[in-house]
């Protein structure tokens, strides 16, 4: 899509953004998240029936009792989204990853918006190439949502060439003062983000949305196929008639999902793959309601 399509898909979005705005902000999105809320407010005794996940076990092993934590609702939450802006977000088709990561944080921004909750965002490829720092109404979502189209990856290929997520994670945990919910939206072809991913998931309450495309599932079988790689310009010709190539293929892309899923599992951030094919406003609200989330 040319940037133009893309702004004049993306302004519609306001108008179908209001039943996300009530899962992403309240509901059973919030309720996963570590202490039922926001902000601590003081412990007490243990009752059955308690979610074990509240317990504070320092707290528990000075009395030699179990006591949990209580939180209290704030009213006001920051939202905010790091965004890949990476050259391997310029891949896929007919609509590219980019194009559809933009698009599913776009409808999050003005879900924000209609909320009437602060929102800001992060974009990185090699580098955390801007930020924009969280604040109210609608001409900070279009701040947003222009400087989004204006680091397209398809608009500077050599800038963009490399992933830095470990750098955007940390550089939000830095930014951000008081807990915020933080969506992550990249297709995770990057190394070391796991320690990163760890100490902002425990400051702050993270989502995970990978952008896939369908290719990752089935090749098409097409012979002798040259591909390059957008980030390191390396060259490879594929036998994708091959059934050995089409096996391999598909585990390569199995334990990379699998890699994906276990880690955000392990820190409990909520994640969900979005397909570049797939309808974001469906997917988004199945899974900010609660309604489809692993």
């Amino acid at each position: 899509m040319t940037r133009a399509e893309l702004l004049d898909k993306i302004v519609t979005f306001s108008l179908s953004a209001e039943s996300l705005a009530e899962d992403l902000i309240s509901g059973d999105f919030r309720s996963i998240f570590r202490g039922q809320g926001i902000e601590f407010e003081e412990v007490r005794n243990y009752q059955v029936g308690d979610d074990i996940r509240t317990i504070d076990w320092n707290v528990s092993a000075r009395f030699g009792h179990p006591y949990v934590k209580l939180y209290r609702e704030e009213r006001e939450l920051t939202v905010f989204i790091i965004l890949d802006c990476s050259a391997s977000m310029r891949t896929g088709g007919p609509i590219r990853r980019y194009d559809q990561a933009l698009f599913a944080a776009s409808l999050i921004a003005f879900s924000a918006e209609k909320a009437g909750q602060r929102f800001g965002g992060l974009f990185f490829n090699r580098e955390v190439s801007r930020v924009l720092m969280p604040k109210k109404g609608r001409a900070a979502v279009m701040a947003w949502v222009l400087e989004a189209l204006a680091q397209d990856p398809a608009d500077a290929a050599d800038s963009s060439r490399g992933s830095e997520l470990a750098r955007a994670l940390e550089g939000a945990s830095r930014i951000l003062k008081k807990r915020s919910l933080v969506v992550i939206v990249s297709d995770f072809l990057a190394l070391g983000w796991e320690e990163p991913l760890a100490n902002l998931s425990h400051h702050h309450d993270v989502a995970a949305i990978r952008i896939t495309d369908p290719i990752e599932e089935a090749m098409p079988r097409l012979g002798l196929v040259t591909f390059q790689d957008p980030e390191t310009d390396e060259v490879l010709h594929a036998p994708t008639s091959f059934k050995s190539f089409e096996s391999s293929w598909k585990a390569w892309n199995r334990d990379r999902s699998r890699v994906w899923d276990a880690i955000c599992t392990k820190y409990r951030v909520p994640h969900m793959e979005l397909l570049s094919t797939a309808n974001p406003a469906t997917e988004l609200a199945r899974f900010f309601s609660g309604r489809s989330r692993q």
